[in-house]
């Protein structure tokens, strides 16, 4: 390990500082899905654009996560994580006193930037202190704080906004992160750097970033492209979307070309060439993401409109799965350091596909226990997936490219994500349009629903046969 300080924080601590980053960001996110509604409504916004609210966020991210990675391995990783926590704290603050819709959207990304290098950083730095054989436990733990956000994330988020209106949670987010940014500065003693002197490509990485946003832009502004989906008829808005859409499709190309042919890449493509275990577990992260992470922005938004509860109610029945999460993810972790993670992660997203089963099924009569049953076991799924699957990718590359191997790994959660909120945004706009969700729309609320669970139950079963694919990892 390089480093910059003779005395470096004891594993503990690292610990402590990366599980505390798990918990905050994903506190947020889960936290913002449950006052969805109540901001909707004080801004008027319509679905699609409420919709936005929660995907800017990891557009964000998604664009940051590989150049930062690359940064954090030639300047130092404690640096990367550092400046990631004072964006953070900034934006939490902006959005809290957003006045428009547009001020809170360009907050919402800010807010994405600053947890993207956090977490990226925290991860990278983990990995290189843990021993091989500790990894899996490690990296479970520290998904533990993930899940714990997730859980009370909903219970907290409704109770603020119900109490005190929904910027009180970007107080508390920006409180937490300032907390935060005092423990890494007293406590976390020393600094990574294993690529020093190494080039960082800014052509590159400008690539990355510019073709991520044009190619997700792009398919979400396909959204009004209906020919192919639900009639015979063409649509003139959709020509800006196809044209956004397709600049990103070539700008990824020259990314792929640029970094084949670059002294110093930004992203080593090679280990996409070379490393069965890290492209088939980094694609099966991807496909688990996109089949499971809009299904809490739906479920907050059916406990509300369908089952009428209050926010603080509905954030207090989606604690289920995140509770079930916290349980099993250091669980599952350790057994990861003793059993091929790859198998582990694939019961995991077996268990995911009959969640995501049982939740087509939902209508206007369907009782709370067989609700909650349902998200106890998409939180068993996902727990019994997500730290294997990290440690499959950690352990399987070099140290010197952790930071690369942790933006590569958050980029496909964040895509993944962005990808099945655009899914669901695309449902909308075919089933609802660009309308607010009221009583007469309810009908068309359920159908988006039971249609989305039903392809995303599909894709969750593509995911297995690719987290299967990988060969055996060796341990390192």
């Amino acid at each position: 390990m390089a480093r910059d300080s003779g005395i470096v924080a004891s594993k503990n601590i690292i610990l402590i500082i990366v599980t505390t980053a798990s918990f905050i960001m994903p506190f947020l996110v889960a936290a913002v899905n449950v006052a969805l509604p109540t901001m909707g409504h004080e801004f008027g916004m319509e679905a699609v654009v409420m919709s936005w609210v929660s995907t800017v966020y990891f557009l964000a991210t998604a664009m940051i996560q590989v150049p930062c990675g690359r940064l954090a391995d030639i300047y130092g990783r404690k640096k990367i994580l550092m400046i990631g926590l004072v964006i953070a704290i900034f934006s939490s603050f902006l959005v809290a006193y957003a006045s428009s819709v547009p001020m809170l959207i360009i907050s919402r990304a800010l807010q994405g930037a600053g947890a993207g290098m956090t977490l990226n950083s925290g991860i990278a730095i983990l990995t290189t202190v843990i021993p091989a054989s500790e990894r899996g436990q490690a990296l479970g733990i520290s998904m533990a704080g993930t899940y714990g956000g997730l859980s009370i994330g909903p219970f907290i988020g409704g109770v603020l906004t119900e109490q005190f209106g929904w910027p009180s949670i970007f107080f508390l987010s920006g409180i937490l992160s300032i907390v935060l940014m005092v423990l890494v500065l007293i406590a976390l003693k020393g600094e990574w750097v294993e690529a020093r002197g190494e080039n960082f490509d800014i052509t590159g990485s400008i690539a990355f970033g510019v073709s991520i946003a044009l190619f997700m832009y792009g398919f979400t502004e396909l959204l009004n492209f209906r020919v192919f989906i639900i009639s015979i008829g063409y649509n003139t808005a959709s020509i800006p979307g196809l044209a956004f859409f397709l600049l990103g499709v070539l700008g990824l190309a020259f990314f792929v070309w640029r970094e084949l042919r670059a002294s110093s890449p930004v992203f080593d493509l090679s280990l996409f060439r070379k490393n069965r275990v890290f492209v088939f577990s980094n694609l099966a992260a991807l496909i688990t993401y996109v089949g499971t992470f809009a299904m809490s922005f739906l479920l907050s938004l059916y406990l509300q409109y369908i089952q009428g509860l209050s926010p603080q109610t509905a954030g207090l029945v989606l604690i289920a799965p995140s509770v079930v999460m916290t349980i099993i993810t250091p669980i599952s972790g350790r057994i990861s350091d003793r059993i091929e993670p790859r198998l582990v992660a694939s019961v995991g997203m077996s268990v995911l596909c009959v969640s995501l089963f049982l939740f087509i099924f939902l209508g206007n009569e369907t009782g709370m226990g067989y609700i909650v049953i349902g998200l106890a076991v998409n939180g068993m799924g996902i727990g019994l997936f997500s730290s294997p699957n990290s440690n499959a990718v950690m352990g399987s590359v070099e140290k010197k490219v952790l930071g690369v191997a942790a933006g590569t790994l958050g980029t496909m959660r964040t895509a993944g994500m962005m990808l099945s909120m655009g899914i669901m945004m695309m449902l909308f706009s075919i089933y609802i349009g660009k309308a607010e969700i009221t009583a007469e729309y309810y009908p068309a609320f359920l159908t988006s629903c039971q249609v989305g669970f039903t392809i995303f139950a599909v894709i969750c079963l593509a995911g297995v046969i690719m987290q299967m694919a990988g060969r055996r990892k060796k341990k390192s």
